[in-house]
């Protein structure tokens, strides 16, 4: 693996785009090495290579396959790093006391009738010395082996890190799974885990919403009972969604009725979509956006995730986002620590 580093430190150093990320429960390294700093853009989804899309879905850049050099490699954990704890935690009054006025005016908007759901996000920025971004990747593939973690530089965008929880689509020949994601507690060992009504609600209207999207797209749809799923120090509520696609299934198309669910944006998405464009006071840009690989071969599936848990390194500064989802029955001051508490996911990392 030191090999597949270096190459990495060496491809930052050159200012050159690549990518390398490990996959959930995956013991191996995937690296995308771009030989120019070209700007690529997936278009209609029929391409090879890495994907990584906008909250917006209005641009998705692609490191191509036919434009760089592919490197695997065996990821040597470290069970010693797996120890990492954080006691960090944000008390910024100031922040505070604009989150959870941004959720009260969500939480009126759901009451006019607006829509049901909203996602609300918020961004912090960590100051950082000599930052390492491929020691910090090895340090979040380290800590969150159920994730799919990642590295992503272009010099053209940007450079983020993440370890996303949540699976958007694969497609494995003509089967596509996904997962309906919602709701969230801090996960506490030997504890047994308690939803109320409103995360139940929360990641209902999340399943509803793909199952509803899905039903033109497949001849027949499996669908799991919710159940608990730990991720990091978080726990929630998670339900498998299984389908065979019919014959001659758009990719593009696909991904257009998906992205973004009801899990990262809210229902229904147009209206939902708007209040945060027009509320949230930044740019989302790639945050709660999607990224992965993209028909590689026919023995490697179609996988992207969701970006969340993830952070953007720039001018000395770890830009962490962190959102959760708005019902009626929202007590914003829980929001706010829900919000704190995804963000000691990459805050652990980096402090």
């Amino acid at each position: 693996m030191k090999d597949f580093l270096e190459k990495a430190k060496q491809q930052l150093l050159e200012n050159l785009p690549f990518v390398i990320y490990k996959k959930p429960n995956n013991n191996s390294v995937v690296g995308y090495f771009q030989n120019c700093n070209t700007v690529f853009e997936a278009h209609n989804y029929s391409e090879k290579g890495f994907v990584f899309s906008t909250f917006d879905g209005t641009k998705s850049i692609l490191i191509p396959e036919k434009n760089s050099v592919r490197i695997t490699s065996i990821f040597l954990f470290d069970s010693i790093e797996n120890t990492i704890e954080s006691s960090v935690i944000t008390d910024n009054k100031s922040d505070k006391n604009n989150f959870e006025t941004l959720v009260n005016l969500g939480i009126d908007s759901i009451k006019k009738g607006q829509f049901s759901k909203v996602v609300l996000s918020r961004k912090e920025a960590i100051k950082v010395t000599d930052f390492d971004a491929i020691a910090t990747f090895v340090r979040v593939a380290q800590n969150y082996p159920t994730a799919f973690c990642y590295c992503w530089f272009h010099p053209k965008i940007g450079l983020w890190i993440g370890a996303s929880p949540e699976q958007l689509l694969k497609i494995d020949g003509t089967v596509l799974t996904t997962v309906s994601l919602a709701g969230t507690q801090k996960f506490i060992e030997n504890e047994t885990v308690v939803w109320g009504d409103k995360e139940k609600n929360e990641q209902q209207i999340v399943t509803n919403s793909i199952i509803e999207n899905l039903k033109n797209e497949v001849d027949e749809i499996i669908v799991s009972n919710p159940y608990t799923a730990k991720a990091g120090n978080l726990v929630h509520i998670k339900t498998d969604i299984k389908g065979n696609l019919k014959p001659g299934f758009d990719l593009s198309n696909l991904l257009s009725k998906l992205h973004p669910t009801p899990a990262v944006c809210g229902f229904p998405r147009k209206e939902a979509q708007n209040f945060i464009k027009n509320n949230e006071g930044y740019d989302r840009r790639f945050y709660s956006g999607f990224f992965g690989e993209i028909n590689l071969d026919e023995n490697t599936p179609t996988l992207f995730h969701v970006n969340l848990r993830c952070m953007e390194i720039e001018n000395n500064n770890a830009h962490l986002y962190i959102g959760c989802g708005i019902t009626q029955n929202s007590i914003p001051e829980l929001e706010w620590i829900e919000t704190v508490n995804k963000a000691q996911t990459m805050k652990k990392i980096v402090i």
